[in-house]
């Protein structure tokens, strides 16, 4: 779990094994990697919903964009829509995160 993959193999992480890895390497029980784990994504998320950013030296930084609105085509009908502005995450990779993957 969580290693250097062969370029052509896809490794996928769900939240469950994200939290063993972090009680495994922290030396620290599930439940406490788990609440650990929980604020963390909280405090990203309630941090965006303010309009903020998260920089996490190395990793990268969590940020919130604007999309305009837009006319769009419904693929079904062909009859054309119209699509609300949003407020969508963003995430800009660190340089260490770069290089780790290089």
């Amino acid at each position: 779990m969580l290693k250097k993959a062969q370029r052509c193999q896809e490794v996928h992480v769900n939240k469950t094994e994200l939290i063993e890895y972090i009680a495994n390497n922290a030396d620290i029980s599930k439940a406490a990697a788990s609440r650990a784990l929980e604020y963390t994504l909280d405090a990203v998320k309630d941090t965006l919903q303010k309009g903020g950013t998260v920089s996490l030296v190395g990793f990268g930084t969590f940020s919130v964009g604007k999309r305009s609105a837009r006319t769009g085509r419904n693929p079904r009908t062909g009859a054309s829509i119209r699509i609300k502005a949003a407020k969508v995450p963003k995430f800009r990779p660190g340089k260490a995160l770069k290089d780790a993957l290089n």
